[in-house]
């Protein structure tokens, strides 16, 4: 049996734990009309049509004892956080798996200046926090994922592997998991099963008071309020600040591998892949108690440690295909609600554009990530999404993109991509994976910066990468340009879309940041 640091919930379970945690579609919130994914931003410059917002993604680690790359990245942030408006969050807020315990250090302290007393960080509260500028997250698969049992944890484990198995969680897991997600609901949601039955309509009376134009799911929506309630309603959510609607998905549990592997040659192929991660993985954790024992230096354990979590990913992807032989679980309802609002949205003369962000990506070219079956699976669900939007909206679009921008993270890079002539309702669109925020950065694939699909029987290009940041060179020349990002916004319709990735590189031991060019999608 493989030795697994994280275990994850079914895709089941996500759903039903999320809907008892907001009280999802309860008796007074139907009654009074409330849409349970919408939300309004409460602030003076919220109709301004000319704005811009930031993007970092992939960030909640603390594993770095001497230098903090999530910090870096904040840094660059921080210079042009009085002009941004708001900052999103594509996921994996917190690593290794979601817990509560790491919220101070992973999250609070890198990011205390967004933060209500965040002067006193290491005195607030991981499930009380306010944001005096919105930070609004989506959740990733670290912030559901949960520890094996404690004692089949350690049952195996002995002398310097011990020793560094203990370093490594107690920096980046602290020996507890996410509950299923419960840690981030706290976090960041409008945690409705806390608030008692006889206090219910009064809290919704106090915070769901914003009423909306185009009443889709209700007529009213929960306030976000900067330096007072900064609450989301849902896993999955909309708000509309300048004419653009934002849209915010929870890709979780719509990622399972589609049922592709039938014969019995394609599913020993993978067992073999498993066996030898597995391997692999195996070694790489003695090379970790060696360094434990003699950590002269940073970088290698930290290169072994992050290797054994990309390792995981792949062992975790294999499995889900394995497993998909059985009717996959799809999160229909979510399918079915980004379906309609992004109708709605064409539909109504105030929309400028949409903007649409979530924590797997479709499209990326980074190495390992590129052909797993999740980011097929989402690339699949998304597709039959922007077909049905397509075949609704029709001449509406005039020759846009069905959506101006697609933000992801996952993939520990900055990845730039546009999609050509897909044949779908996803084509010539633009997608940006912003998951380089702060954990362990990744290579782009062998093969080049052009992904390649199989379409009636003929491969082809489907989308290329334009501007790719991540791991590169070795040794002495071994650079890793962690990153952030910020979109300008102008006024008019079609808006315009200008993007500037914000990059703190470490080269040679030191630390560099800067702005690269930014440049119009």
């Amino acid at each position: 049996m493989a030795f697994k640091l994280t275990k994850e919930p079914s895709i089941e379970t996500k759903i039903r734990c999320m809907r008892q945690r907001v009280r999802w579609q309860h008796p007074q919130l139907i009654e009074r009309g409330i849409d349970q994914t919408r939300l309004v931003i409460d602030e003076s410059g919220a109709d301004d049509e000319a704005f811009s917002f930031l993007v970092v993604g992939d960030s909640g680690t603390g594993r770095h004892r001497r230098s903090s790359p999530q910090r870096q990245v904040a840094k660059q942030l921080l210079a042009h956080a009085d002009s941004a408006r708001f900052m999103l969050h594509t996921g994996d807020v917190v690593y290794l798996v979601g817990s509560r315990d790491q919220y101070q250090s992973n999250f609070i302290k890198p990011y205390r200046e967004w933060l209500v007393g965040g002067d006193d960080y290491r005195h607030l509260p991981y499930d009380r926090m306010v944001f005096k500028q919105p930070i609004l997250p989506v959740p990733g698969n670290h912030d559901y994922y949960d520890l094996p049992t404690l004692i089949g944890l350690l049952s195996g484990i002995t002398g310097p592997l011990r020793f560094a198995l203990r370093s490594y969680l107690d920096l980046d897991v602290s020996w507890r998991g996410s509950h299923r997600g419960d840690a981030y609901a706290r976090a960041f949601l409008d945690y409705l099963k806390a608030v008692p039955q006889d206090a219910l309509g009064q809290h919704l009376d106090t915070h769901y008071t914003s009423t909306v134009d185009d009443p889709v799911g209700g007529r009213r929506a929960l306030t976000y309020r900067p330096g007072e309630f900064t609450r989301l309603p849902n896993r999955y959510y909309t708000f509309r600040y300048g004419g653009i609607d934002f849209f915010a998905l929870d890709s979780n549990t719509f990622n399972q591998p589609l049922p592709v592997i039938h014969d019995r040659a394609s599913r020993q192929e993978l067992q073999q892949q498993c066996r030898q991660l597995e391997a692999e993985k195996a070694d790489l954790m003695r090379q970790v108690g060696v360094e434990a024992i003699t950590p002269d230096d940073e970088d290698p354990q930290e290169y072994l440690t992050e290797k054994i979590e990309s390792i995981d990913e792949q062992l975790n992807d294999i499995a889900k295909q394995l497993d998909s032989a059985r009717i996959a679980t799809v999160d229909a309802e979510q399918l079915d609600w980004i379906r309609d609002r992004l109708m709605a949205s064409w539909q109504n003369p105030a929309v400028r554009g949409r903007i649409v962000f979530f924590h797997h990506p479709p499209y990326v070219t980074e190495a390992t990530k590129w052909p797993q079956g999740q980011t097929l699976a989402v690339r699949h669900h998304l597709r039959q999404v922007l077909n049905a939007v397509a075949a609704e909206v029709g001449d509406m679009a005039q020759g846009r993109p069905l959506v101006d921008l697609v933000l992801n993270g996952h993939a520990h890079c900055f990845d730039y991509l546009t999609t050509g002539d897909t044949g779908h309702g996803d084509a010539h669109m633009a997608w940006v994976v912003c998951g380089g925020s702060g954990y362990s950065l990744r290579r782009q694939r062998e093969e080049g910066p052009e992904l390649p699909e199989t379409i009636d029987g003929t491969p082809r290009t489907v989308a290329k990468s334009h501007l790719y940041l991540g791991r590169s060179g070795k040794g002495s020349h071994l650079r890793r340009p962690y990153s952030g990002l910020r979109v300008e916004v102008s006024g008019g319709s079609p808006p315009k879309l200008t993007l500037t990735p914000l990059v703190a590189e470490k080269f040679d031991g030191h630390w560099k940041g800067f702005e690269m060019e930014s440049f119009e999608v």
